[in-house]
């Protein structure tokens, strides 16, 4: 069991840094490309993030249950049986979407509402090419209680990735390159990360050495091994984009609806610059709610049969993102001036970035709960809160981005959030939405106030005493110490976690049994 939990850390750790990096990366480079050359690489990033999800939640999460099974069952030729044809699955759904984006990739763009976009969805495409490899060795790991080679891989597909995006962006802007020349640099950037995603698993498949399995597998089996990847692996990843697939929205309705209001497509190009401002701000926010979900879908599968019920009961996953969300949500609106200023050289758009933070604390919420219903054997359930949520976001731009352009596209995206986290809430057992977790709502909100209350007051103060780029980090650095030290106080204080709850998570539990031996 200690090896489990030693893995699942290493695993959550390294999705957390893999995340930070992946929204912090964004920050520098729309300094570099300006908000249009941002508007072009967030158009495209969508596709990506996709491939991503396939390669690192779904398809590698189904592959290790179906070969621990067979391990389990000390069956090492059904094991090397569900690798090879979750090989050859993955490799021919790899091929089909290659094919369809790099032939598609002008009709692809024309929906976008730009053109000059085909380039890069076109060597994007490759990408496809990547993931099939990479998510079957992953799972192979996984399946064997290995997180290492999958914990290094995305912590070296990410520092590769942005290490060559920034840098190949810069170069191209030295060399007087176009803002679509350096989105293509960017993406460029993105192929190199999944190259080396996949040259440090096949170099822990190398270590490892080649293990001749005995026995032999029905056909029956191997049969089974691919119809519940199919099913089974793609609910799962389809459940986990959420994520990639609401900004998709945005890249194929925010040019196009803009558009038919009579806006011109440079125009257009500025305002969806700004509003991606908000895409690393919602990463950031839920890139610890987006951990724990992950690692916790083990964990509560484990409980169903019989472990530690109490945990599941009492909603502690529930709260914690609740108190994360709150809080977070509640700070960045507090101070999105500063931040904005801070972070991407001006305030512009910050009503707009301040709408979508709140959607940090929908977002939370969702993908903790979506995580607890996948534990629970309800992926179809958490597939479906990804639809509505789409389906909302789509009926929301339509409706609102004619007539407030991009703050009804932020209200979109914040409204869409909500929708999932609602549903996924009452789709959730009558156990789990505990009195406890009632009772809670409170202290949070309470604490909530003060914050926001106390860092409207420092705001106030600061914006009367300075201006420029410089003035509002500190302002904003400031605030967020500030406000962070008074949420936490009043989140102790009225005591949202009991003494034992916290105990159940492991890394508080080791942490007071290192206090308690000092």
């Amino acid at each position: 069991m200690g090896n489990v939990w030693k893995g699942a850390a290493a695993l959550t750790a390294a999705t957390l840094l893999t995340k930070l990096l992946s929204a912090l990366y964004r920050i520098p480079y729309q300094n570099m490309v300006g908000d249009v050359g941002f508007y072009i690489y967030q158009q495209v990033y969508p596709i990506y993030g996709i491939v991503v999800a396939l390669s690192l939640t779904g398809y590698p999460v189904a592959i290790s249950k179906l070969i621990a099974e067979r391990l389990a069952a000390r069956d090492e030729a059904g094991a090397a049986a569900v690798g090879r044809i979750a090989l050859l699955l993955l490799g021919g759904a790899g091929a089909v979407l290659f094919a369809v984006l790099y032939i598609g990739a002008g009709a692809i763009s024309l929906w976008m509402g730009d053109r000059q976009l085909e380039g890069l969805v076109r060597v994007l495409s490759f990408s496809c090419l990547f993931f099939p490899l990479i998510a079957v060795l992953r799972g192979v790991f996984q399946g064997r209680h290995d997180m290492a080679p999958t914990a290094v891989s995305q912590v070296g597909e990410q520092t590769v990735r942005v290490t060559a995006i920034l840098g190949l962006s810069y170069w191209a802007i030295k060399r007087g390159a176009d803002a679509y020349a350096c989105g293509m640099a960017a993406v460029g950037g993105t192929l190199a990360g999944m190259a080396a995603a996949l040259l440090i698993l096949l170099f822990y498949l190398v270590r490892r050495g080649r293990q001749k399995p005995a026995g032999h597998t029905p056909p029956g089996s191997v049969r089974q091994a691919g119809w519940h990847l199919l099913t089974v692996g793609t609910v799962i990843c389809f459940t986990n984009m959420v994520l990639t697939l609401v900004p998709l929205v945005d890249s194929f309705l925010f040019v196009p609806l803009l558009q038919e209001t009579g806006l011109e497509l440079n125009e257009v190009k500025e305002l969806k610059g700004v509003y991606d401002r908000g895409q690393p701000l919602i990463q950031l926010g839920t890139a610890v709610g987006t951990s724990l979900s992950l690692a916790l879908v083990p964990f509560v599968s484990g409980m169903r049969r019989g472990r530690e019920p109490s945990f599941l009961h009492s909603m502690l996953p529930i709260r914690f993102a609740a108190v994360i969300g709150v809080g977070a949500s509640s700070g960045l609106i507090c101070l999105i001036r500063p931040i904005n200023t801070m972070l991407f050289e001006n305030d512009r758009g910050s009503l707009v970035l301040a709408v979508l933070s709140a959607s940090v604390f929908f977002a939370t919420m969702a993908l903790t709960a979506s995580a607890l219903l996948q534990g629970m054997g309800k992926e179809w359930t958490a597939a479906a809160s990804v639809a509505a949520a789409l389906a909302g976001k789509i009926v929301l731009m339509r409706w609102l981005v004619p007539s407030f352009g991009a703050l009804g596209a932020a209200l979109a995206t914040t409204g869409a959030y909500a929708l999932m986290a609602g549903f996924l809430y009452v789709r959730l057992p009558r156990e789990c939405r505990s009195a406890r977790a009632r009772v809670c709502i409170y202290p949070i909100v309470k604490a909530a106030v003060a914050m926001m209350a106390v860092l409207k007051l420092y705001t106030w103060l600061m914006d009367a005493s300075g201006g420029g780029r410089l003035w509002a980090s500190a302002e904003a650095l400031g605030g967020v110490v500030l406000g962070a030290a008074v949420y936490i106080a009043c989140i102790v204080r009225g005591s949202v976690f009991s003494e034992q709850e916290l105990s159940a998570l492991p890394f508080v539990h080791k942490f007071h049994l290192r206090l308690g031996s000092r």
